[in-house]
């Protein structure tokens, strides 16, 4: 048997532990950080641009918007848009930086919905063509509304 034993002082220790803790934590919050995708940066200039945006987050849709729609953020959030964007934060969508500022709204029908056939939509906001918020939605009576970037669904559903 052989033994072997090694002397470190105790502040190199502490230092070395730290660094090694907050390495772990950064390395955690680059993987699990509600961060927008790299393709959330991206500016969709055109309405082909934006119906590959949709499709590359899994929605399929018709090609032509049924609805476009520019208007002019409030200067502070206020009800119905803090109910509304406390949907976007964990998509990593924020609508906080954008007050006061116009903003394009383009309302798409979706066609591969998982729990409905028809009479679903997508609703993509951009400022200057970079994706600000977006949902999926079904509007009437047993509507919902629901994230427009989701976790892929259990195939056994």
């Amino acid at each position: 048997m052989f033994i072997w034993t090694a002397k470190f002082p105790a502040l190199k220790t502490l230092i070395l532990f730290l660094a090694a803790a907050i390495a772990a934590l950064a390395f955690f919050m680059l993987k699990v950080s509600p961060a927008p995708r790299e393709e959330m940066s991206a500016v969709l200039e055109t309405n082909a641009d934006r119906v590959e945006y949709l499709r590359g987050l899994g929605w399929e849709v018709r090609e032509e918007p049924i609805e476009t729609f520019e208007f002019t953020l409030p200067a502070t959030l206020e009800e119905p848009y803090l109910s509304y964007n406390a949907l976007q934060l964990p998509q990593g969508y924020d609508l906080g930086p954008h007050c006061g500022q116009n903003v394009f709204r383009y309302t798409y029908a979706v066609t591969n919905h998982p729990d409905r056939e028809t009479g679903v939509q997508a609703n993509l906001y951009l400022r200057d063509g970079i994706p600000i918020a977006g949902d999926i939605f079904c509007p009437g009576a047993n509507g919902f509304q629901e994230a427009l970037i989701q976790a892929p669904r259990d195939a056994a559903k």
